[in-house]
């Protein structure tokens, strides 16, 4: 019993270890510092995959029409994957009168192996006619430096450039999305920072058609719920660089999930890549998560005044973190949030867990699909 306690007393002290020296190296970091475009700017397509979305791709318009990039040099394109409603007329009035270039195309067929969001994107690359691709997705709004942010971390040799992404809405549980999002892309920086890379983000970022077409497009990868990393391991398996950004330039909005059930669905698809991250990422990931439960036995065997105490350095080391994490991407940290934090937390890790035993298929815009 006394070598379990010393185990448990280990853990939290290898756990707080790891969360502080995340936040001062994150704290302290020293970013590339972004290149003068060249003259004349280049040109670059802006691919977006859309399906159902008339909620939400006016707003996503409005916002690349709202660009300060020359848009004589931006080519916009929209695959409208078998919307039944309004997503198409919605998104042509938007674009009425844009100065660039704009075309919806309407994606009827498979090509390849390529399912759901990247046979949408398979069939736009095929149709681009630039030399940068610029990805993102029909629920965000991306800044006016978006463009010029993008393309001035790019280095010859350098495949993709990922930027900075945050949730916003006016609900309570939109507000916990967007410090979750935010507090984890701040780790996932830290991380690639040191020179080990994570993941690329499919709704905000840059790929340059020489490395797209090295890995053969979509349409000859296999099959993935989460395309976006699939393309990304396509990448580094030839040679290529990468650059995750975390620069206020480049950081756009994204709409909140609407509901718990959609929010597991999304996370799910999200641990699919974190299951394909290398072993020792993972085993970070598994101690992190392994604090709850932790906690519990430190309830039992020391008291619910050492477990309160526990979970009260834990908000403060997480508030520690948020800070830096809001403060460097240009927002105002929430840290009113952490204590409700915890119980969002507690509810994802939870339902992550019933979600992946359950073997549930998952679900994007109305389609199913099992790996």
């Amino acid at each position: 019993m006394v070598l379990a306690h010393q185990l448990l007393l280990g853990y939290f002290i290898l756990w707080f270890g790891i969360l502080l020296t995340s936040w001062w190296l994150f704290a302290r970091r020293r970013p590339p510092r972004p290149q003068p475009l060249p003259q004349p700017a280049p040109r670059v397509s802006i691919l977006i995959a859309a399906r159902n979305e008339e909620q939400a791709i006016g707003r996503c318009l409005s916002s690349i029409r709202q660009l300060n990039y020359p848009h004589e040099q931006l080519e916009v394109l929209l695959g409208d994957d078998g919307s039944v409603d309004a997503t198409a007329a919605i998104a042509g009035a938007t674009m009425l009168g844009f100065a660039g270039s704009f075309k919806i195309i309407r994606i009827e067929e498979h090509l390849g192996t390529a399912r759901g969001k990247a046979n949408v994107l398979a069939h736009l690359a095929r149709q681009a006619t630039t030399d940068f691709f610029l990805i993102t997705d029909a629920d965000i709004a991306v800044p006016p430096t978006w463009v010029q942010g993008l393309l001035a971390y790019w280095r010859p040799g350098m495949a993709t450039i990922t930027g900075l992404t945050v949730v916003r809405g006016p609900r309570l549980f939109d507000r916990l999305q967007g410090l979750d999002w935010l507090m984890s892309l701040s780790l996932v920086q830290m991380v690639s920072d040191r020179g080990q890379p994570v993941t690329a983000m499919g709704n905000n970022m840059l790929i340059t058609r020489e490395a797209y077409q090295a890995t053969g497009g979509y349409e000859n990868l296999p099959f993935s719920v989460t395309e976006d990393y699939e393309l990304f391991q396509a990448i580094l398996r030839r040679g290529y660089g990468w650059l995750n950004v975390y620069d206020p330039m480049v950081l756009a909005e994204s709409l909140p999930i609407a509901t718990w059930a959609k929010l597991m669905h999304q996370r799910r698809r999200w641990l699919r890549g974190v299951e394909q991250l290398p072993l020792g990422i993972r085993i970070g990931l598994l101690l992190y998560a392994g604090f709850y439960p932790a906690l519990l036995l430190a309830a039992w065997w020391w008291g619910l005044q050492v477990a309160l105490g526990i979970l009260g350095a834990k908000m403060l080391a997480q508030g520690l973190l948020a800070t830096s994490a809001f403060r460097k991407a240009g927002l105002k940290p929430p840290l009113y949030l952490l204590p409700l934090f915890e119980l969002y937390t507690v509810g994802v890790t939870a339902g992550m867990t019933w979600f992946r035993l359950s073997r549930k298929p998952f679900d994007w815009k109305g389609r199913q699909y099992r790996e």
